[in-house]
């Protein structure tokens, strides 16, 4: 599919979608005020909640804001301002500068390159921001990204988490989200190896595709079954000519929304129906939670065509980083060779999109971290948002997080403003050292 004729036509699809939703929505708002006008309330009042939900469907989801100015830090409300700090072709790497004069840790989050913007990472910020120092990268949509600025891959993506935590400098701690896992523990290795001085204290993995050989889920196994000239000739599309980034080749970010719903439909079509059922019981607030909720889901990037299909045919089906044989810019990955940067990991007891085994497989292959050094945190009920976002980070997995960047930089004689008295600092779960993990041998 490297033609512009099916991007083209599901935007021209979408947008003639959208305009007669938004022209059916304004005749039921004037149906309202009619409905009004004669005295019938409960008629208005349902095909009030019909434009609502008409609305909501034929909205265009554009790139979202965070939208965090500002934080609390005990009993007091700061003021936080977004800084780009370091600007690259296919990302930006962001600063949330908090009005305060505390020395708390600095944080690199990196965040997922697959299909949702970094505010999906808005919550997993915001638990962070009262006692870290905040920065997380912010990639761009590679559908406005012009041509000249050449390919990005994966061996690229692991060279700007380089970048970034060389530019936030010495004793950063990393957190990486998901699919970033590989990417962010090969760059971490390479700067072992080289035996750079900016190698973080701690690194955190969550939910993460470290080995997808210990433990098969739908990702993985769909990968398996289908060969790489598949991902290429079927989900591939070059971007329509009025973007910036015209003709480059594209993971489209509708192809990914799609595969997202179509991983649980019952779920999304259940959503989809309480919502109007709120709206036309005039339970607004119960139906902007839902809203607020879809639009985030909803706004989507194009990821570039190569960093698609090489993490596919790397992470997925060839598991180049756990055999050994992962390659960055010409240097090959040795986890082994951390030794300074302390390691948790995360997991979540229902997590369908890296089934836990995934992700404490890190832990077999960075054999050269002291064992005292090893964590890890199983989360019973969460599913893979719920590690980084909604209540079971904000109420537990943040905390554990927190414990480790403070206990690693004691570790190497640093010290931090103290926790105020209204914030837990709580130890993972399980501490490697003490209870040896159970990891799954791969199966292939």
């Amino acid at each position: 599919m490297l033609f512009p004729g099916g991007y083209t036509a599901h935007n021209i699809m979408r947008d003639a979608m959208r305009g007669n939703l938004s022209i059916a929505a304004a005749q039921m708002e004037s149906l309202q005020t009619l409905a009004y006008l004669w005295g019938m309330n409960r008629m208005a009042q349902e095909f009030g909640a019909t434009a609502q939900y008409l609305t909501h469907h034929a909205k265009d989801h554009g790139k979202p804001a965070f939208g965090l100015s500002t934080t609390q830090i005990g009993d007091d409300i700061v003021d936080v301002r977004e800084d780009v700090i370091l600007q690259k072709p296919f990302m930006d790497l962001l600063h949330f500068d908090r009005d305060t004069n505390r020395r708390d840790p600095k944080v690199l989050i990196v965040a997922p390159l697959s299909g949702h913007f970094a505010t999906l990472l808005r919550g997993t910020v915001e638990g962070l921001l009262p006692h870290h120092d905040v920065h997380i990268t912010d990639w761009k949509n590679a559908r406005d990204i012009s041509l000249r600025h050449g390919k990005f891959g994966l061996e690229d993506y692991a060279q700007y988490v380089r970048e970034c935590i060389h530019h936030i400098g010495p004793n950063t701690h990393v957190v990486a989200v998901c699919q970033p896992g590989p990417a962010t523990l090969a760059a971490i290795s390479i700067m072992a190896q080289n035996d750079d001085e900016n190698q973080p204290l701690s690194l955190t993995l969550m939910g993460s595709p470290i080995d997808t050989r210990v433990a098969r889920g739908d990702v993985n196994i769909f990968a398996e079954k289908h060969p790489i000239e598949w991902f290429r000739d079927n989900l591939i599309s070059r971007v329509p000519v009025w973007h910036d980034g015209a003709m480059r080749p594209v993971y489209p970010g509708y192809v990914q929304l799609t595969a997202f719903m179509g991983m649980n439909p019952d779920r999304h079509a259940k959503s989809d129906h309480e919502m109007f059922a709120h709206l036309r019981a005039g339970d607004g607030q119960s139906a902007a939670k839902i809203r607020k909720f879809y639009e985030e889901y909803k706004a989507v990037l194009d990821l570039t065509a190569e960093f698609y299909l090489e993490t596919v045919d790397k992470v997925f089906k060839r598991h180049s980083l756990p055999k050994g044989e992962l390659v960055v810019h010409g240097q090959l990955v040795d986890p082994r060779a951390i030794k300074k940067t302390a390691l948790l990991t995360v997991e979540g007891e229902r997590d369908d999109i890296s089934p836990p085994g995934q992700t404490t497989a890190a832990h077999n292959l960075t054999s050269g971290i002291p064992a005292q050094r090893h964590f890890n945190h199983f989360q019973e009920g969460a599913g893979h948002y719920g590690i980084f976002e909604g209540k079971r980070w904000d109420g537990d997995v943040r905390h554990r997080v927190a414990w480790l960047m403070r206990e690693a930089a004691k570790d190497k004689g640093l010290i931090h403003d103290e926790i105020p008295a209204n914030t837990r600092l709580m130890p993972p779960n399980l501490r490697v050292s003490e209870t040896p993990l159970s990891v799954p041998s791969p199966t292939t």
